[in-house]
């Protein structure tokens, strides 16, 4: 007879844990069920200690019953992220209990982090020379601590085969999705995405949740100039015209905005142009032509384009994502398999 073991995932508890991101894969990968409703995966917790309390960020902490020998077991390893990293976070390096409890793992287990989890893989060498995400505001750090790791910060997950990472909190739903809908197929996926009551698969990446003020310049010499534009955005603007505002010559305006902000006047009036558009599908009911209009874009077609560029997704979906609850939180046909989450 065929195997019909379950594939076994083991879920790494560090102290400092999110307890959110330490649910995850047990509410995603526990729903998973084949066409007997069988359960598809077997799901266990470890510590890198014997059995006991872990900490975590909230003011409670769990009880985990197993040790890191469980870790032999792993068809697939989980770590979500820690806010108690120590010398992996400092350093990049692993404990002494990491680097043992690491040490334990078969040869082609497949490896999961979800959000600064990543520091872990990162440290034991697995993501060396390979593509690799995190959150977006440790992406910095994390590429200066890992300079072999091709870390995008602009991504939810990426899946390099036997290593998958995923970008923070929330993208560890649409990491574990994607591997249910790797290994078992997008059926399967859509019923667990549907029982846990979230998108089967989100457009776009972490580029749509990262705030991006347009850099601040030192000095204020073009301070008047860009006052100027920030009243005229839904107006078409000429480079000429705010060099005039300065009674500066384009040339030497050009130069000057630069030294100040960092980017060109065109980029820098495409960044406003952006953030206006932003703010106004998420706090307004406005057509996206208006929309596109007001915010100096002229049509939809220029403003998808651009916001496609920066934030990865276009306003439609923009909007549909961030703006501000229009009801009950449901949709037509929602209700069907979604109201029993058991």
């Amino acid at each position: 007879m065929p195997d019909r073991r379950p594939h076994r995932v083991v879920v790494l508890a560090l102290d400092g844990a999110i307890p959110f991101e330490l649910g995850i894969p047990q509410r995603i990968f526990g729903r998973a069920r084949d066409s007997s409703r069988e359960p598809l995966y077997e799901i266990v917790t470890c510590s890198v200690r014997e059995p006991g309390p872990v900490r975590t960020d909230a003011d409670f902490s769990i009880l985990v019953e197993n040790g890191p020998e469980t870790l032999a077991t792993a068809d697939t390893v989980v770590i979500p992220a820690s806010y108690e990293l120590g010398p992996v976070f400092d350093e990049g390096r692993l404990t002494g209990e990491l680097h043992a409890a690491f040490a334990r793992l078969r040869p082609g287990t497949r490896m999961v982090s979800i959000c600064t989890g990543s520091y872990v893989l990162a440290a034991a060498g697995y993501l060396d020379g390979r593509p690799a995400t995190t959150h977006w505001s440790s992406a910095a750090h994390f590429q200066r601590l890992f300079p072999r790791v091709k870390v995008d910060a602009d991504v939810l997950f990426i899946d390099d085969g036997d290593v998958l990472t995923s970008a923070g909190v929330a993208a560890g739903i649409d990491l574990c999705l994607h591997i249910v809908r790797r290994d078992h197929g997008t059926a399967v996926a859509n019923e667990v995405a549907r029982r846990t009551v979230v998108p089967p698969y989100r457009d776009g990446g972490q580029a749509q949740y990262i705030e991006r003020p347009v850099p601040e310049p030192q000095l204020a010499t073009t301070a008047t100039a860009r006052g100027w534009a920030l009243t005229r955005l839904h107006e078409p603007i000429q480079l000429r015209d705010m060099a005039e505002q300065e009674s500066m010559s384009v040339r030497t305006f050009t130069r000057r905005f630069r030294e100040e902000a960092g980017i060109s006047p065109g980029q820098w009036l495409v960044l406003q142009r952006v953030e206006r558009a932003r703010h106004l599908l998420e706090s307004t009911d406005l057509s996206v032509d208006q929309v596109a209009r007001d915010a100096g874009f002229g049509t939809a077609q220029s403003m998808r384009q651009h916001l496609q560029s920066a934030l990865g997704v276009p306003p439609t979906v923009y909007r549909r994502t961030f703006r501000a609850g229009t009801g009950t939180g449901t949709a037509a046909g929602a209700g069907a398999g979604a109201g029993a989450d058991r």
